[in-house]
């Protein structure tokens, strides 16, 4: 097992019971404040282009029109109260601890693209990135995030695998926590392009 494998797992083991009850009262929340499932589960690209389910706490109402969230006439009717705070403080992305744990995906490496976007897939495959685990936060998303063309995101990715190491992971880390807490990057829509509501009852 690399150092990578061994501090992923450490540490979202520490994590998930340091925020054990946090996340439930953040679930109990969510479950509260709107109709639909707390969890949403998305279907996403892992390493070697292989397909996982990504668990994020809804942000979206249960009756959200199944269409990208860009096809929406304004998305951010569609966004519950609590999801925009949840949106806004990262709070969805915690039960992407459960991912990071079981090894679908890492603390760091290119966020997961949903299995529709055909683009990204393309374009990562091409330049090999889709060899890399991906991450909760990456190279990409501490020099841009949601500002940055597919393009662009690909050449920070591709950037992110020729020069990976255990110290830039840790930059990259602590550059995330930063702009957590400054909220910067942050937009009401969902931050992929094609993701699709929670219809599920819970």
């Amino acid at each position: 097992m690399n150092v990578k494998r061994s501090f992923d797992i450490c540490v979202s083991l520490g994590l998930g019971v340091l925020l054990a009850v946090p996340m439930a009262l953040v679930g109990v929340l969510v479950k509260l404040t709107s109709r639909g499932p707390v969890l949403y589960w998305s279907d996403r690209v892992g390493r070697n282009n292989g397909i996982f389910r990504m668990p994020k706490f809804r942000t979206m109402r249960a009756d959200t029109p199944e269409v990208a969230t860009h096809l929406l006439a304004d998305s951010r009717q569609w966004i519950t109260p609590l999801g925009r705070f949840l949106r806004k403080t990262s709070l969805d992305e915690l039960p992407q601890l459960w991912s990071v744990l079981v090894g679908d995906m890492s603390f760091v490496g290119p966020r997961p693209a949903l299995f529709n976007q055909e683009d990204l897939i393309g374009l990562r495959t091409l330049h090999g990135v889709h060899e890399l685990v991906p991450g909760i936060t990456g190279w990409a998303q501490i020099n841009g995030r949601d500002e940055l063309s597919i393009p662009e995101k690909v050449e920070h990715d591709a950037y992110y695998l020729r020069n990976r190491s255990f110290l830039l992971d840790m930059t990259i880390l602590t550059a995330t926590v930063i702009r957590v807490l400054r909220r910067d990057g942050v937009r009401q829509a969902d931050e992929a392009q094609t993701a699709t509501a929670c219809r599920k009852a819970a």
